[in-house]
């Protein structure tokens, strides 16, 4: 193990109580991720601010009261509660107050109030190259994919020792080595009326998550316009189903203008023709619900961005839904901020929605029991909200979810999908 002086001075205590059991964290973890040093990074993204119980608290006050103080700039992912919020759902007191005090052990860090999975929305972005210690699947897949910036898959509580220390493994996706794609995935038999709906993405990267295993995988044939908000439903799906923390789509992702740059020069370790059987079968798994009766429609797994607010607030002006379905979506502060401004949170009000903040369905205990099956257009929630939530849940397209909600019984267009 190469350790620096610097790193030695964190170990040994000559900067403090925090950073020393931050890189007592970082020396013990560091065979895990298969390094021998570590290198500079110059942002973080933090899962570790989600109150999971008394242990998680306990960690993050136990550094706060050691005055740990984050040294690169550092946002945070969602928290237990939607802080302001959290007493229009089903979350107990007690949670609440623990999660908020969990909540003000990071800030107190210097951290950015962020309470969002999707920070790249709304903060200064990484950028290609750019060596970054970010936690949360669906943020860290975005990251390396559609930005080039380099992160490994931080785990809770290890994330906030590289932002206090501002160092982390050199191992892994931080290396050029690793970043090279190994399996193809073509796209070449799926029609072009289906790669323009909205819910493909999510399905794709269902398949190729639960397929690629810890291979970095390539995609080609797309002949539509990818949107970013395409691009996160495909690594948010893709880094559910499967350990996924990077993807190439030849011709779009910055790290793929051709094939060749793509894998590095090599070959494909294998490649796979996508046929409508594949993504039949990958679009049945993310349902689990049968018959036709709705409890809720979820959406913003991740984070809704400006352009979804946009898309729904279209397809509900005028329209209201049906007053048994409770329809929820949630986003971050600042993204709520913005479609308000924009005249998108209107609209939506007016249909009967409900816009949460800071947090998430997944990570708060906020739904009533009488929640039994939910749908949604999020690959995220469908893949967990059976085993973290124990619903039944349908996938399907934006405008699937808002026909449902309007109705008040689940109804899916499938057409595209029998062509």
């Amino acid at each position: 193990m190469n350790l620096t002086p610097s790193d030695k001075a964190d170990l040994h205590g000559e900067r403090g109580k925090a950073r020393q059991m931050a890189m007592r964290i970082l020396v013990r973890m560091l065979p895990a991720f298969g390094g021998r040093e570590f290198l500079d990074i110059t942002a973080a993204h933090i899962d570790s601010s989600l109150f999971q119980g008394d242990a998680t608290l306990e960690y993050a006050e136990r550094l706060s009261n050691w005055e740990a103080r984050v040294v690169v700039p550092t946002t945070l992912n969602v928290s237990g509660v939607d802080e302001h919020g959290w007493r229009q759902w089903a979350v107990p007191a007690d949670w609440a107050e623990k999660s908020i005090r969990q909540m003000a052990a990071y800030k107190s860090m210097g951290c950015k109030p962020t309470w969002t999975c999707a920070p790249y929305q709304e903060s200064v972005r990484p950028v290609m190259g750019q060596q970054v210690a970010w936690g949360e699947s669906s943020a860290v897949i975005f990251i390396n994919s559609v930005l080039g910036a380099r992160t490994a898959r931080y785990p809770d509580l290890l994330d906030i020792c590289a932002a206090i220390t501002g160092r982390a493994p050199a191992a892994g996706l931080h290396l050029a080595e690793n970043r090279r794609g190994q399996l193809l995935y073509s796209l070449n038999n799926v029609p072009v009326s289906l790669q323009e709906d909205d819910s493909f993405y999510g399905v794709l990267g269902h398949f190729i998550g639960a397929d690629a295993g810890t291979h970095v995988p390539v995609i080609e044939g797309f002949e539509v316009h990818l949107s970013e908000d395409n691009l996160k439903a495909l690594g948010a799906a893709m880094a559910s189903s499967g350990a996924t923390a990077l993807y190439h789509v030849i011709g779009v992702t910055p790290e793929a203008p051709t094939m060749n740059a793509a894998f590095g020069g090599m070959l494909p370790v294998r490649k796979v023709e996508m046929t409508m059987d594949m993504l039949r079968a990958a679009r049945k798994e993310l349902t689990t619900a049968d018959g036709d009766l709705l409890d809720m429609v979820a959406l913003g797994s991740p984070h809704f961005s400006l352009g979804e607010f946009a898309a729904l607030s279209s397809l509900v002006e005028g329209e209201r839904k049906c007053d048994r379905v409770k329809f929820l979506v949630t986003a971050s502060r600042i993204v709520r901020a913005l479609a308000d401004k924009a005249g998108y949170l209107e609209p939506i009000t007016q249909f009967g929605g409900t816009v949460t903040v800071d947090t998430c369905i997944l990570t708060s205990p906020m739904l009533p029991d009488s929640i039994n099956t939910l749908m949604t257009n999020s690959a995220k929630y469908a893949y967990y909200a059976p085993g973290l939530l124990g619903t039944r849940v349908v996938y399907g397209s934006l405008e699937d979810c808002v026909r449902s909600a309007i109705s008040g019984r689940i109804e899916t267009d499938s057409s595209l999908w029998d062509a």
